[in-house]
């Protein structure tokens, strides 16, 4: 079986979140305001949206260390972070957020236990499934970023940029047509 523990789980987290961090780089600041359709956040907000995203895993795991989340005051804690989305944030300031969350995320996934790891947690009445390992719960911020960042290189494509994964993919698939004569 292959080993996929806590440095594995934060380094993957880290090839992600640094990712997003190029793709913040690239689009320039007067677009942070753009939203693809009025009911969706705007590029800023998606980039705060996404690097503190983690804090819900950090407290339920790091600060509470719940074995349940029945009782678990999830608006309470959404609150917080969807008013962090609406403040205002130059593009250094939510370059600097994403780098200093995802440090700090990263960090954390990196010491836990595996033990930790493989511990269950109770999801309240209702939900399915009804428990999950930490592993997964710890894995869902890396897997809510990269939704959110699929949104924001659709987004890159509406403002007339192409996504820096893309670009690369192209040119590795031109180089491989040159070596290949075509």
């Amino acid at each position: 079986m292959t080993y996929y523990g806590p440095k594995e789980l934060a380094a993957s987290f880290l090839t992600v979140r640094n990712n997003t961090i190029k793709l913040a780089e690239e689009i320039p600041e007067d677009q942070y305001g753009f939203r693809p359709s009025p009911d969706c956040r705007s590029v800023a907000e998606t980039l705060v949206h996404i690097a503190v995203a983690p804090r819900l895993q950090q407290q339920i795991h790091f600060v509470e260390h719940r074995s349940t989340l029945v009782g678990f005051d999830f608006f309470a804690l959404f609150g917080g972070l969807i008013a962090e989305e609406k403040m205002p944030r130059t593009k250094a300031e939510i370059v600097s957020l994403l780098q200093t969350e995802g440090a700090k995320y990263a960090a954390q996934l990196e010491g836990v236990s595996d033990e930790l790891l493989a511990e269950t947690v109770q999801y309240p009445e209702g939900m399915q499934p009804p428990t999950k390992s930490r592993f997964e719960m710890l894995m869902a911020p890396k897997e809510h970023e990269m939704h959110h960042r699929g949104q924001l290189m659709v987004t890159q494509r509406l403002i007339g940029l192409t996504p820096h994964l893309t670009r690369h993919m192209n040119e590795r698939i031109a180089a491989m047509k040159a070596a290949a004569g075509n």
